[in-house]
């Protein structure tokens, strides 16, 4: 799934009508032109009635503009170019998929060490969600200095993501462990950040971007979750060459809308044994020959990945 909506012909180029979209409010898109300029467009009509699930310009996305002379909507979105990659929320109840965010090179998973505390799960569902828009993926840690407060059986499980190949910084905004290592990570790269609200990602960009300022918000202790901050998704450009596309924080990371036949291709670990199954169509939940669940049992999958599979299966 990689939500490549808003295809049209043409190739973007250095013209100063050529743009990135940083953000949209009521309909108003800022864009960051060729030339350093940031200015606000609309719409086309013809973009603005696409009914596909892609056909939403969102922050990202590459847009070439026109000039419809003056007044207040002078300028407009003539067409949006082909996208490299996108970051997609599937549809679930009824919903259509979303695009998140556009022309994205990593995800940045971002939970806290507590407050509000991680579940192995909802680590697990953000991963599959970069998985299944074929993007790779990082695992931060945030407020790290509360790590005495953390849950032992998480933090046993941290090398765990490590040995699959997802790379995991723990990080603090009070104590500045880990920054320098994000920093290194998003160079030359623009980077998505996904998670639960509450976890810091806006106090994290800040301390990596001081001067930045973006809006932070408390834990509910009510229900140990954070209040989103952010309304939508915005590019920003930090300092040197890091790019990051802030997403609202997520409260309901259920049903991305992984076809359960591809499922076994978003666990890295589980898709290097599939092909020792004796069959084709095994979905791992006990057929014989299953090569998964020998690599269970020899420790070559973690039971909490496992559950996670078979609780995303059991949603489908």
């Amino acid at each position: 799934m990689t939500g490549r909506g808003l295809v049209v012909s043409g190739t973007p180029g250095p013209d100063r009508d050529e743009g990135v979209v940083l953000d949209s409010v009521g309909g108003v898109y800022r864009v960051l032109t060729g030339s350093g300029d940031v200015v606000d467009a609309f719409l086309r009509g013809r973009i603005k009635r696409g009914d596909a699930p892609g056909d939403r310009v969102v922050a990202g996305d590459r847009v070439r503009l026109a000039s419809t002379g003056s007044g207040e909507q002078a300028l407009t979105i003539e067409e949006a170019f082909p996208r490299t990659s996108a970051l997609v929320r599937a549809g679930f109840r009824g919903h259509r998929p979303k695009v998140v965010a556009a022309n994205v090179d990593q995800v940045l998973v971002v939970v806290a060490m507590t407050r509000p505390a991680p579940t192995a799960e909802v680590v697990d569902r953000f991963l599959v969600l970069a998985e299944s828009c074929g993007l790779p993926a990082l695992l931060v840690v945030n407020k790290a200095d509360l790590r005495d407060e953390a849950d032992p059986a998480f933090l046993d499980l941290l090398p765990l993501y490590s040995d699959i190949g997802y790379p995991v910084i723990p990080s603090s905004v009070e104590t500045g462990e880990g920054l320098e290592e994000l920093r290194r990570q998003m160079e030359g790269k623009t980077s998505t950040l996904v998670g639960p609200s509450g976890v810091g990602k806006s106090s994290l960009l800040n301390a990596l971007i001081p001067g930045l300022e973006l809006r932070t918000g408390a834990v509910s202790h009510r229900v140990g979750r954070g209040r989103h901050t952010t309304v939508g998704a915005r590019l920003l450009h930090l300092a040197g060459d890091i790019r990051v596309i802030d997403t609202p924080g997520f409260s309901d990371v259920q049903g991305w809308g992984v076809n359960p036949d591809e499922l076994d291709g978003f666990f890295p670990e589980i898709r290097r044994l599939r092909g020792h199954c004796r069959f084709r169509d095994c979905r791992h939940l006990g057929e014989p020959g299953c090569g998964v669940i020998a690599g269970l049992e020899d420790g070559e999958v973690h039971l909490s990945r496992f559950g996670t599979y078979r609780k995303l299966r059991s949603e489908e």
